[in-house]
């Protein structure tokens, strides 16, 4: 086996920051319930870095790190899933 990983949460909290920030991008464009296609997008991206913080916490076999990480990816893909079609509802419109 190799070195081990370090055990960090940054990926985590990363991404619960761009799921934040998707949410704040569509509050100031369209308002919460209007949904917006670019938050989406910013929030759904942040399974990313949460993917990364799931490998690590894998790798180290750390508990926290990979629940933290698995939570963050569920998140983003939520969050992200709704403002994406509360957006396209809108749009419709």
């Amino acid at each position: 086996m190799g070195e081990p990983v370090a055990d960090s949460k940054t990926p985590a909290y990363v991404a619960l920051a761009m799921v934040i920030a998707g949410i704040l991008i569509t509050v100031a464009k369209n308002g919460l319930v209007h949904g917006s296609v670019l938050g989406g997008i910013i929030a759904a991206c942040g399974a990313i870095p949460a993917c990364i913080g799931m490998w690590k916490g894998i790798q180290q076999e750390t508990q926290g790190t990979l629940a933290i990480s698995v939570g963050a990816v569920l998140l983003s893909l939520a969050v992200g899933a709704v403002l994406i079609v509360l957006g396209i509802i809108h749009w419709i419109r």
